[in-house]
C-alpha cells in the first residue's frame, strides 16, 4: 500500500511540473505591465543603466546580450566603458545560472571584435573571468573556464605572463579544491605553448610534476591529459628526461581513468619523438598496455581499440616484422574479442533464477555491461579498419585481414555493422585493383535487415561504385555479366524495398539521390528497362516530398544518358501524362517541382520544346495551390527567353500573367502573382544578335548543355544508319546467294546457250554470265525488288531518251523506262515490200570509227518520228552512205546485187554470247519461214511490232502488256529459236528476275 502511494505522489508531482511548463492562460497584471514599463525617451546608456539598476531579470539578460553592440557604436563607446561596464560586474556577483553564462558570452566577443583595447579589457573583463573561474556553482566555474581558454589564445604572452600565470599557480597548489586544481591543470596546459620552454622549465614544470602525482585520481588524469601541450612547449631533451616518466607511470596508474588517458597522451606525443625512444620506451610501453586490457577486460579496452589505428600508423617505421605481425594479430583478437563468450553468457543466466532478486540484478547489469564494453570494442576496432588495411599494405590483405572484414560484416550487432559499412569505400580506396576481394561482402551489407547499416552503405554508394569501375574492371554490368558490379548493382537496387519498409525518409532520399551515380555502370538499355522503372514508380508513391524530388533528379539525370529519342520522348511524355494531367493535386505541384528540375539539368531549348507550354496551362488550375506555385516559377521561365526567337512564348507568357492578375480570386495567389511581376520587371530580355556577344559566359553553361543533347541525337541517328547498312548489307548478301542459287539452277536448265571457253563471244573485259546478261552495267542488282514504273504522261512530253543499247554496237532508239520525257513517236505500219528501209533521225549520235565500246555515254533524246523498221535485205542503203542501223547488217553468203530477198529459214540468227558471235553484231534476219506463216506475213513485220512491244515493255508494268505480247511471241516463236532468244534479249535485258520466270514460263 505504501509503495502505491509513493507512486502515486511521484506521478503527481509529474502532472504538476508539467503544469508549470505550461503557458500562462491569462494576461500579465496592470503591476507586471507596470514594471517591465520603460520610458521610450531614454537613450540606449541610460535604459542599460535603468534595466541593470531597477529591472527584472530578463530584462538585465537582454542588456548584457546588447553589451557588444553597445560598445561598437563610436558615439556610446567611453559612456558604456564608464556607466554600463561598472553596473555590469556589480550585477553579475549575485546574478543567476543564465545571467552568468550570458556575461561570460558577451565578454568573449567583445575581444574576438576587438571593440575595448586588449590593456582596457585586462584590466576590466579580464579580472571579472578570473574570478568567476571560483565560483562554487559548478555550471558557472566550467562556463567562465572555456571563456578564460578561448581569452587567452587572442591574449598576448605579456599579459598572459602578468595575469593569468601566478593565478593559475595559485590555483595547482594541494590546499586548493579540486575543482581548482582541474581548473589549473588545463590553464597550465593551455599557456604552455605561449612561452620560451626555459619559462616552462622553471615556473610551470614543477607544478606538472606535482598534479601528476596528485592523490585525486581525477587531477592526474586531467593533468595527463595536458602533458602532451607541455612536452611540445619544452622540446623533445627536457620531454624524454621530464615527461616521459611521469606518462609511464601514469600509464601504470591503478585507476582505469587514469591508465586511459595515459594511452590517449602517448599517441599525441608520437610525432615528437624520436625513432630511439619509439623503439626503446613507447613501443614496449604500448604493447605492455594492450595485454592488460585484453587480460582485465575493463574500460580501456574499447579505448585501445580506438587508438590502434593511430597508434600503429605513428610508430610503423619503428617495428620490425615480428612486431608488425604482433600488432596485426592482436587487431584480429580485438576483431573477435566477446563473440566466443556470447554462448557463455547464455549460460551463466540460466542457475540465476534460483538465486534472490538483488544477486540476480547486479549480476545481470555485469553481463550486460561487459557485453556492451566488449560490443564497443569491436565497434571501435571496426571503425579503425582502413588505418589497418593501410598499416598492413593491400598486398597483404588477403592473407592477413580478408577474413576478419568478413567476420566484421557478419557481426550479430548491428553497430559494428554499421561501423564497417561506412567505412566500406575507404576500404576499397586502399585496396585500388583488389577491391573485388571484398565484392561479397558489399553485396551482404546491401542485404543486411538493419536500416542502420544500410545507411552506412547507401550513404557511400557512389564512391564504392566509382572504385570498382575504376579498378581494372572498367566495364557495365551488360557487357560482363560475370563482373564484379553484376552481384552489386542488383543487391543495390534490391536494398529499395528494405528501405521503404521503414519511415525513415531521409535514407529514403539519399537512395533515390543515389541512384544516379548507375548511369556510369549501367548501359542505356539497362537504366531504362531496370533503374528508370523504380524511380518513376516512388515518383508516384514516395510519401515524402523530399524524397519525389530527389527521385525526380535521379529519373532527368539518367534520362539524359538514354541513347534511344524513342525511350527518352516515352519519359517525357509520362512526366507530362502522370503529373501535369494528374487528377490528383499533389501530382500537378510535383510537376513544377520536376520543371525546376529541368531546367537546372537541361538546355533551355529543350524546356523551351517539351515543358513550356505545358507548364503554363496550370495557371487555369482549380486549385489554389497549384497556381500559387506556379507563380514563384514565372520568374524562370522569362529568363529563359531570347528576342525574336522566342517571341511566341513571351506572348504566351505575358497572357498567363495578365490572366492570373485580372481574373483571380484568392488573396495568397493575388499576393504571389504580384510579386512575381515585380520580379519579371527587372529580367531583362536578351536579344539574339546581343547573346554572343554580353552573355556568352553565362551561357556557357547552358551552350554545353545544348552541345550535349545535340550530340545524343547525333550519335543516335549513326548508330541508326549503321543498323540499316547492317541489315541492308545482311540483306542484299542473303539476296545475292538466293540470286546465285537460282542462277545456277537456271543454267542447268536455261536454253540461252552460253559463251564457249576459250571464245571471243562474251562482253568486253569480262566473262558474261547469265546473271550478267541479264543485269547490264547500268542495272544493279540491287533493282531486283524495285517495282516497274509506269509510264507518265505528260502534256505533250513523253519519257524517252536516246541511250546506248547493250546488246548491240549501235545507237538504239528503244526508248527507256528512266529517260527524260520526249515528244511522242509516230508509230508506221511495216509494209511486205522487201525494201523497206529504216528511218533514222539525223539528231542521233553517230559512233565514231573504229569505236566498239558498249558503254558509251548517253546522249541528249533525240524527237522520234517513227519507230525504225527492220528489213531482210542485205543492201539496204543501195551503195549510198550508210546511215546509222539500228541493227548491224552482216553480208549474205549469197549473191547481194540488187536480187529480191528470198525466203530463208531464219536459224542463222545467233544468240548474243553465243560462241562464234560477238555480242555487238547480230547477224541478216531471215523475213519467212518454211511452211509456218504460208507466206501471209513478213517476218520483218513481226519484227517491227515485237520492236514495239518491247518499248512498251520497258515502260509499262509486264503484267499489262503480257497478253499481246504473248500472242506475237508465239507466231515468232516459230522463227527459230535464235529469233525467240533475241526478242528475249530485247525485252528482258532490264528486267527483274520476276520477269524472267515470267518468260521462262511462256516458254
Amino acid at each position: 500500500m505504501g509503495s502505491l502511494d509513493a507512486t502515486s505522489t511521484s506521478l503527481a508531482e509529474d502532472l504538476q511540473d508539467l503544469q508549470l511548463d505550461r503557458p500562462a492562460k491569462g494576461l500579465k497584471s496592470v503591476e507586471e505591465l507596470e514594471k517591465l514599463t520603460v520610458d521610450e525617451h531614454l537613450s540606449d546608456i541610460e535604459r542599460s543603466v535603468y534595466l541593470l539598476s531597477s529591472g527584472q531579470e530578463v530584462q538585465r539578460i537582454s542588456v548584457i546580450h546588447n553589451l557588444p553592440d553597445l560598445l561598437r557604436d563610436t558615439e556610446s563607446h567611453d559612456e558604456c566603458m564608464r556607466r554600463v561596464v561598472p553596473k555590469v560586474r556589480e550585477v553579475l556577483h549575485l546574478a543567476q545560472t543564465e545571467m552568468q553564462v550570458a556575461a561570460s558570452s558577451a565578454f568573449l566577443q567583445i575581444l574576438q571584435k576587438n571593440l575595448v583595447p586588449v590593456q582596457n579589457y585586462s584590466q576590466t573583463f579580464l579580472q571579472t573571468i578570473l574570478n568567476s573561474v571560483d565560483s562554487k556553482d559548478p555550471d558557472v566555474a566550467s562556463a567562465w573556464l572555456d571563456t578564460l581558454l578561448d581569452v587567452i589564445d587572442l591574449l598576448p604572452k605579456e599579459v598572459i605572463k602578468k595575469e593569468i600565470l601566478g593565478s593559475a599557480i595559485a590555483k595547482g597548489q594541494l590546499a586548493q579544491s579540486v575543482q581548482s586544481r582541474l581548473a589549473c591543470c588545463r590553464i597550465l596546459g593551455k599557456i604552455s605553448t605561449k612561452f620560451e620552454p626555459f619559462v616552462i622549465k622553471k615556473e610551470i614544470l614543477p607544478v606538472v610534476q606535482s598534479l601528476c602525482q596528485d592523490v585525486d585520481y581525477e587531477v592526474r588524469g586531467c593533468m595527463c591529459r595536458q602533458l602532451d601541450c607541455v612536452a611540445r612547449g619544452m622540446g623533445l631533451e627536457a620531454t624524454k628526461s621530464a615527461i616521459l616518466p611521469e606518462l609511464v607511470e601514469l600509464t601504470n596508474d591503478e585507476e582505469c581513468h587514469v591508465r586511459i588517458a595515459g594511452l590517449e597522451t602517448v599517441v599525441n606525443i608520437l610525432s615528437l619523438l624520436d625513432a630511439e625512444t619509439c623503439g626503446t620506451t613507447i613501443i614496449p610501453l604500448v604493447c605492455k598496455i594492450c595485454q592488460q586490457a585484453v587480460q582485465a577486460e575493463d574500460a580501456t579496452l574499447p579505448v585501445v581499440a580506438t587508438q590502434l589505428g593511430k597508434l600503429c600508423h605513428g610508430i610503423s617505421d619503428n617495428l620490425t616484422d615480428e612486431q608488425r605481425q604482433w600488432f596485426i594479430d592482436f587487431y584480429k583478437k580485438l576483431c573477435h574479442v566477446g563473440l566466443e563468450k556470447n554462448k557463455a553468457s547464455s549460460r551463466v543466466t540460466t542457475p540465476l533464477i534460483d538465486k534472490d532478486r538483488g544477486s540476480k540484478e547486479s549480476d545481470l547489469t555485469d553481463i550486460f555491461e561487459l557485453e556492451d564494453k566488449l560490443v564497443e570494442c569491436r565497434k571501435n576496432s571496426a571503425y579503425n579498419f582502413p588505418a589497418m588495411v593501410l598499416f598492413c599494405g593491400a598486398k597483404q590483405f588477403k592473407p592477413e585481414l580478408h577474413l576478419t572484414f568478413t567476420h566484421l560484416c557478419k557481426d550479430p550487432h548491428f553497430l559494428v555493422r554499421k561501423t564497417i559499412s561506412s567505412g566500406f569505400h575507404e576500404v576499397c580506396k586502399l585496396l585500388g585493383n583488389n577491391a573485388n576481394l571484398i565484392q561479397s561482402d558489399l553485396v551482404a551489407l546491401l542485404k543486411d535487415e538493419s536500416i542502420e547499416v544500410l545507411r552506412g552503405v547507401i550513404s557511400t554508394i557512389p564512391a564504392i561504385l566509382d572504385c570498382y569501375m575504376s579498378s581494372g574492371s572498367n566495364h557495365t554490368v551488360s557487357e560482363s555479366k560475370s563482373g564484379p558490379l553484376s552481384d552489386i548493382i542488383p543487391a543495390f537496387l534490391a536494398s529499395e524495398n528494405a528501405i521503404f519498409t521503414s519511415h525513415n525518409w531521409r535514407l529514403q532520399e539519399e537512395l533515390m539521390r543515389n541512384l544516379s551515380c548507375l548511369s556510369r555502370c549501367y548501359s542505356s538499355e539497362s537504366l531504362y528497362n531496370k533503374v528508370i522503372p523504380i524511380l518513376r514508380q516512388k515518383l508516384v508513391k514516395a510519401r515524402a516530398l523530399p524524397v519525389k524530388v530527389a527521385a525526380a533528379h535521379s529519373l532527368l539525370k539518367l534520362t539524359r544518358k538514354v541513347k534511344k529519342r524513342e525511350q527518352r520522348e516515352e519519359i517525357y511524355h509520362g512526366l507530362i501524362h502522370d503529373f501535369c494531367h494528374a487528377r490528383k493535386c499533389y501530382l500537378r505541384n510535383v510537376f513544377i517541382d520536376i520543371c525546376r528540375i529541368v531546367i537546372e539539368l537541361y538546355s533551355k531549348k529543350f524546356f523551351k520544346e517539351t515543358f513550356y507550354e505545358y507548364l503554363l496551362e496550370l495557371h487555369t488550375d482549380s486549385v489554389p495551390n497549384i497556381r500559387l506555385s506556379l507563380c514563384s516559377i514565372l520568374p524562370d521561365l522569362k529568363r529563359l527567353l531570347i528576342l525574336p526567337t522566342d517571341r511566341g512564348l513571351l506572348q504566351q507568357l505575358d497572357a498567363c500573367v495578365r490572366k492570373l492578375l485580372v481574373s483571380e480570386k484568392d488573396r495568397d495567389v493575388s499576393d504571389g502573382i504580384q510579386s512575381a511581376v515585380e520580379e519579371l520587371d527587372k529580367i531583362h530580355i536578351p536579344m539574339q544578335s546581343m547573346t554572343r556577344r554580353n552573355f556568352f559566359e553565362q551561357d556557357l553553361d547552358d551552350q554545353k548543355k545544348e552541345e550535349e543533347e545535340k550530340l545524343l541525337l547525333d550519335n543516335e541517328e549513326k548508330e541508326l544508319k549503321k543498323e540499316e547498312e547492317a541489315a541492308e548489307k545482311k540483306k542484299g548478301d542473303k539476296r545475292n546467294l538466293v540470286s546465285a542459287k537460282k542462277g545456277s539452277e537456271n543454267g542447268s536448265s536455261s536454253r540461252i546457250p552460253g559463251p564457249r571457253k576459250g571464245s571471243r563471244a562474251g562482253l568486253s573485259g569480262s566473262n558474261s554470265t547469265t546473271k550478267k546478261f541479264l543485269y547490264p552495267s547500268h542495272i544493279t542488282p540491287e533493282d531486283d525488288n524495285k517495282p516497274v514504273a509506269p509510264l507518265t504522261k505528260g502534256a505533250g512530253t513523253s519519257n524517252n531518251k536516246l541511250v546506248k543499247s547493250k546488246s548491240i554496237n549501235c545507237i538504239s532508239q528503244i526508248p527507256r523506262r528512266d529517260s527524260k520525257e520526249v515528244s511522242k513517236t509516230k508509230i508506221v505500219p511495216p509494209g511486205k515490200a522487201p525494201g523497206n528501209k529504216v528511218q533514222v533521225n539525223s539528231n542521233i549520235c553517230k559512233p565514231s570509227s573504229g569505236d566498239s565500246n558498249i558503254n558509251k555515254k548517253r546522249v541528249s533524246s533525240p524527237k522520234l518520228s517513227r519507230l525504225p523498221l527492220y528489213n531482210s535485205n542485205p543492201n539496204l542503203h543501195h551503195g549510198r552512205p550508210a546511215s546509222p542501223s539500228l541493227i548491224p547488217i552482216k553480208a549474205s553468203t549469197t549473191s547481194t546485187t540488187n536480187k529480191p530477198s528470198k525466203t530463208t529459214r531464219g536459224s542463222g540468227i545467233p544468240a548474243p554470247g553465243s560462241a562464234g558471235t560477238r555480242r555487238a553484231s547480230v547477224p541478216t534476219i531471215s523475213t519467212s519461214r518454211r511452211g509456218s506463216l504460208g507466206g501471209q506475213l513478213g517476218t520483218g513485220s513481226y519484227y517491227s511490232l515485237l520492236l514495239l512491244l518491247a518499248w512498251l515493255a520497258r515502260q509499262l508494268t509486264f503484267s499489262a502488256l503480257f497478253p499481246s505480247f504473248a500472242v506475237v511471241f508465239s507466231f515468232c516463236i516459230s522463227a527459230g529459236t535464235h529469233t525467240a532468244k533475241f526478242i528475249k534479249n530485247l525485252v528482258f535485258s532490264d528486267f527483274s528476275y520476276e520477269k524472267l520466270s515470267i518468260y521462262q514460263i511462256m516458254q
